[in-house]
């Protein structure tokens, strides 16, 4: 399992409905060598979903498929983006000099022969021509790979503008903020300093600072666990959380 958040100790999975449909888009791609897009708003969740699962194939130790995982600057170019996935799947540097289409032929090959899982995160910085390149690898007849793209807001909007792309989608998730009255027995898995904590509280925390996003409450828990520490006890007050908000930057 990927570390959590902050590196936040004691801290637990949660095993919310949107993060299991994410193992079972990542076997639907792998067990159908498709493409597919997992996107959603920073901090809700996606990115630690998808490499907990990128090290559940890598941990299977079944050789099912091989996992590469890669991400690119804002308006990457065709070449960079060839230029990096080749070293992405070698561990070398590419020859920057060649061409992009030097680069695209032995991507053919490197992507041929064993199955491969390629995700592309932060996949809203791609232009359209850095698209239709990943597509036509994807389509290519000698090709053997999956193709999942992981992107923050915008990032459905983008890779829906290519119709080419669009039409090829085999599974979408969108992640969105936890519901809000969901989320006092969620933060109770979450960390046992909210075990016995009043539910009333949990609420405002999230009204306030969590905003039912999952990056924003690993943040507050770093804050109130260490807090609680410090005051020698295991739950959550309204002490303790008026402390953390003045650590937070108070309640502006």
């Amino acid at each position: 399992m990927p570390t959590h958040f902050l590196g936040l100790a004691g801290a637990a999975t949660l095993p919310t409905s949107t993060y299991q449909l994410a193992t079972r888009v990542v076997d639907d791609l792998v067990d159908n060598l498709a493409t597919g897009v997992i996107h959603g708003p920073a901090g809700t969740g996606k990115t630690f979903a998808v490499e907990a699962n990128l090290e559940r194939l890598r941990d299977e130790g079944t050789h099912r498929v091989v996992t590469c995982s890669l991400a690119f600057p804002s308006k990457p170019t065709m070449l960079r983006v060839a230029a990096e996935l080749v070293t992405a799947l070698t561990g070398s540097p590419a020859a920057h000099s060649r061409s992009r289409f030097h680069l695209i032929h032995q991507l053919v090959g490197l992507l041929s022969g064993t199955p491969r899982l390629v995700v592309i995160d932060e996949a809203q910085r791609l232009n359209g021509e850095c698209i239709e390149l990943l597509r036509h690898l994807h389509d290519h007849q000698d090709t053997r790979f999956a193709l999942l793209y992981v992107g923050g807001d915008g990032c459905w909007e983008v890779l829906s503008r290519e119709p080419m792309l669009r039409s090829r989608v085999f599974r979408r998730l969108p992640f969105k903020p936890l519901v809000r009255d969901k989320v006092p027995a969620l933060m109770r898995s979450y960390h046992s300093i909210y075990a016995d904590a009043d539910e009333a509280l949990l609420a405002d925390v999230d009204v306030v600072y969590g905003k039912g996003t999952l990056r924003d409450w690993a943040v507050f828990t770093h804050t109130a666990a260490a807090l609680c520490r410090e005051a020698g006890q295991s739950t959550v007050d309204a002490d303790i959380t008026g402390n953390a908000y003045a650590l937070l930057g108070g309640l502006e």
